[in-house]
């Protein structure tokens, strides 16, 4: 049990990594109630929470992730709360947007710091993909607050809920185009493009970066070995 505890401390970016996947399966059996959005609102807390811990182990500035994560744990509580309250779904996005943004950002500067390719930089580079996708999914939900309803559109109608905008987030980041989702609003196709972009560089920079590693450490203990 310590080793398990020590493990999750020495590790944030797997539990960040491990915390989302399961918020993602999780969501559709809680959003339909008050007490579930809640429970959602508090895990999300712990994620920011997470993500804060993670951005310590960085070379990125951890007060920074602190100062934008305060205010992201409030109105992650408010929206689940009261997730139809324009006010609070716009400034929640604006808090939320940033932060992870920002998370991504300390996450891939720290697999970038050094040749190695370790366990926990194995699940920051998870971790930080995920993070964008929550940090587009945010975008759009201010878009949608911003530009009013038919910015998206899909079979549930011209206004999307935020699980809808966070799987066409991941949709669209992987560039597997599943997503019945569509951008409709000039803004929102805008910053659909953006985000295919990024998922496209992500995947050309920094998977590929890992995989170099990988590749060039084996082959250097194989040489060695020989």
């Amino acid at each position: 049990m310590n080793r398990a505890l020590h493990s999750l401390r020495g590790h944030p970016s797997g539990v960040l990594l491990g915390g989302q996947l399961l918020v993602v399966l999780a969501f559709p059996f809680l959003d339909h109630s008050t007490g579930g959005r809640a429970v959602i609102g508090v895990v999300q807390m712990v994620l920011v929470f997470t993500a804060v811990a993670a951005v310590r182990l960085t070379p990125a500035l951890s007060w920074v992730a602190l100062l934008l994560g305060l205010p992201a744990m409030v109105f992650a509580v408010l929206e689940a709360i009261e997730p139809d309250t324009d006010w609070i779904t716009l400034t929640s996005a604006l808090v939320h947007a940033p932060f992870y943004f920002y998370v991504s950002y300390a996450m891939i500067r720290y697999l970038f710091h050094d040749e190695k390719v370790t366990r926990d930089e194995l699940f920051a580079t998870g971790a930080a993909f995920t993070v964008v996708a929550w940090a587009f999914a945010y975008v759009y939900a201010a878009a949608q607050v911003v530009w009013g309803p038919g910015t998206f559109v899909s079979d549930d109608g011209d206004h999307q809920p935020w699980f809808n905008l966070l799987f066409l987030s991941f949709t669209n980041l992987t560039s597997v185009g599943l997503s019945d989702v569509l951008p409709i609003d000039p803004h929102a196709r805008a910053f659909v493009m953006v985000e295919q972009i990024v998922g496209v560089l992500y995947v050309a920079l920094v998977i590929a970066r890992l995989v170099g590693l990988t590749v060039a450490r084996a082959s250097a203990r194989s040489d060695g070995d020989g």
